[in-house]
C-alpha cells in the first residue's frame, strides 16, 4: 500500500497563471527590436499629456497621434488593483480607445499612432509592470489599426521613455503641471536616463 501526497490543484493554477502573465509582457530588449517609431519631440508629448490630465501615480494616460504628432485624442485612468498582467491592461487600454476614437482598421497601414505615459512609484528602471503595459499598448494597438508608440514613466525623477534612453527632470510625478500654452517645442531634449536599454537599434529603426 503506498501513501503519498496528490500535487495541489489550487497550486498548479497559481504557478500556470503566473507563468502565463509573466508571458504577456514585453523585456525592454524584446521592445526595442520591435520596431517602435521614435518621437520627434518627447519632451512635448509629455508635457502637453501631462497639462491636460494631470496624473497621480498608478495613472495611465492613452494617447493618439497623427502623422504630424498633433494630439487626436487622449484618455486617462486608472486600472482596477488586480495582479500584474498585460492582457488586463490589454483590454483597459482597448476600452478607452473604443470611447475616444474610431478604430483604423480598414486601413492597410496604420495612419496613426499610441503611446502611453503611465505615471508611477519607484525610479526610471524597467519593471514587470512596465513590461505588461508595454504588452498591452503593442496588442491594444494590433486589436485598434493603430502604429504601436512609444510607452513613456513619469515618476519623481522625471519621464523616460523606455528603449530610447531619452528623458527629463520635468515633469515629474510631484510636479505642477504647466499650462498648455506654456508646452512648447524643445528641440533636443536630452538622453540623461538609459533605464531601457538598445537606443542605437530604435535609432537605426528609425532611420530606415
Amino acid at each position: 500500500m503506498t501513501f503519498g501526497f496528490a500535487p495541489s490543484t489550487a497550486s498548479s493554477v497559481t504557478t500556470a497563471d503566473s507563468v502565463t502573465r509573466l508571458a504577456r509582457m514585453l523585456e525592454p530588449a524584446e521592445w526595442a527590436a520591435a520596431g517602435i517609431p521614435l518621437l520627434r519631440n518627447p519632451r512635448e508629448v509629455v508635457s502637453g499629456l501631462h497639462s491636460r490630465h494631470r496624473p497621480l501615480p498608478a495613472t495611465a494616460v492613452v494617447a493618439v497621434l497623427d502623422h504630424e504628432e498633433r494630439l487626436a485624442a487622449s484618455a486617462s485612468f486608472t486600472p482596477r488593483a488586480a495582479p500584474v498582467d498585460g492582457w488586463e491592461f490589454r483590454n483597459a487600454l482597448l476600452a478607452h480607445l473604443r470611447r475616444v476614437i474610431p478604430h483604423d482598421l480598414r486601413r492597410r497601414t496604420p495612419a496613426r499612432t499610441a503611446v502611453l505615459l503611465y505615471c508611477r512609484d519607484g525610479d526610471e528602471r524597467w519593471t514587470e509592470e512596465d513590461g505588461a503595459w508595454m504588452w498591452g499598448l503593442r496588442d491594444a494597438c494590433t486589436l485598434h489599426g493603430l502604429r504601436c508608440g512609444a510607452y513613456i514613466t513619469l515618476t519623481r525623477g522625471g519621464w523616460q521613455v523606455l528603449g530610447e534612453g531619452r528623458g527629463g527632470r520635468r515633469p515629474h510625478s510631484e510636479s505642477v503641471p504647466e499650462s498648455l500654452a506654456d508646452t512648447v517645442s524643445d528641440p533636443a531634449p536630452s538622453p540623461v536616463r538609459s533605464g531601457g536599454g538598445a537606443v542605437e537599434t530604435l535609432r537605426r529603426t528609425a532611420a530606415r
